[in-house]
């Protein structure tokens, strides 16, 4: 699970990977109908990673297995293994870059994509319900 934004995805990823960088995109596809093993001797595993695995990957792990403890019963869970990818994708990538495609890595902070940034940080923000500095001090003037 590439829980980096689409231009960092498109600019290189682990084969197979699926790119879901909203919660909503994640809950669509792993909550609302969740995956299960081909035979009871399998098991789903779920890795999620950003750039560094630092912040939008754990945080998707988090929302996962917060949902997933909120609908089941411990520890009778849709998914109980859930993992994050150490590094994230700029650890992984000089190590395994045949397993990645196209077989190259674009960073979060890319000169190219300065307002694709702005764009999805800014659109993050509303979709976790976050309020910006400037509506949170304006509601702080009026007390």
């Amino acid at each position: 699970m590439d829980c980096r934004y689409p231009y960092e995805f498109e600019g290189g990823h682990i084969k197979e990977a699926l790119n879901l960088h909203q919660e909503i995109q994640v809950e669509d596809y792993l909550l609302k109908t969740p995956i299960v093993p081909s035979c009871p001797d399998k098991r789903v595993v779920v890795i999620f990673h950003c750039e560094f695995s630092s912040e939008r990957g754990p945080r998707m792990c988090r929302f996962v297995r917060e949902r997933d403890r909120a609908a089941n019963e411990y520890p009778n869970l849709h998914y109980p293994e859930l993992y994050i990818l150490k590094g994230g994708y700029k650890d992984f990538f000089p190590h395994y870059q045949a397993q990645c495609e196209p077989q190259a890595y674009r960073p979060m902070h890319h000169e190219d994509f300065k307002e694709d940034l702005r764009k999805f940080r800014l659109k993050s923000r509303t979709w976790a319900g976050e309020r910006s500095k400037r509506d949170m001090y304006s509601r702080l003037k009026k007390l």
